[in-house]
């Protein structure tokens, strides 16, 4: 089984999520991730959809969106030919002896701090998956009280594949 990040531009019509994860579900094909928004023309919309299976799952799963009518274009987002990133908030109990220790582990990797209360701490982490899985491990020795994060979202490199709309 392999994992597929595809980066879709869509029309921004209301129902339009809706009839892309209708399709996901009505054929079974499995979703990891889901992330959408707004592109720099409010008319688009960018959807990067994490989905795995095996190379003909993968295959017709393209095929499918491509027949979708709000869709105006889809791309693989290849490791080493595209950025892909992930945002994680943290709340994790923070008690005075512990703070320091938090907020070390924190800088490490480069989070913020974006909340803190006389017993807890929200950290905020922007990276690939594997930086925040290595960040919430270390985190693992603390308790964890909330945690979100938003999935994938994701460019190809460079502006040779770039889709321009009129």
């Amino acid at each position: 089984m392999r994992r597929q990040v595809l980066s879709i531009l869509v029309e921004n019509t209301s129902g339009v999520l809706s009839r892309v994860s209708g399709l996901f579900s009505r054929r079974g094909y499995n979703v990891d991730s889901i992330t959408a928004g707004v592109t720099t023309d409010p008319r688009y919309t960018r959807m990067t959809i994490v989905t795995s299976g095996d190379e003909l799952i993968l295959e017709q799963i393209e095929k499918q969106l491509a027949k979708l009518e709000d869709v105006i274009d889809i791309k693989q987002l290849r490791d080493g030919e595209s950025v892909c990133r992930e945002l994680i908030l943290v709340k994790v109990h923070a008690g005075e002896e512990d703070r320091q220790a938090i907020v070390s582990i924190a800088n490490i990797f480069r989070a913020k701090v974006v909340d803190v209360s006389r017993d807890s701490m929200v950290i905020e982490l922007t990276g690939g998956q594997g930086k925040l899985d290595a960040f919430l491990e270390l985190m693992a020795g603390y308790e964890i009280l909330e945690l979100a994060r938003t999935g994938i979202t994701g460019l190809t490199r460079g502006s040779a594949d770039v889709t321009y709309l009129d």
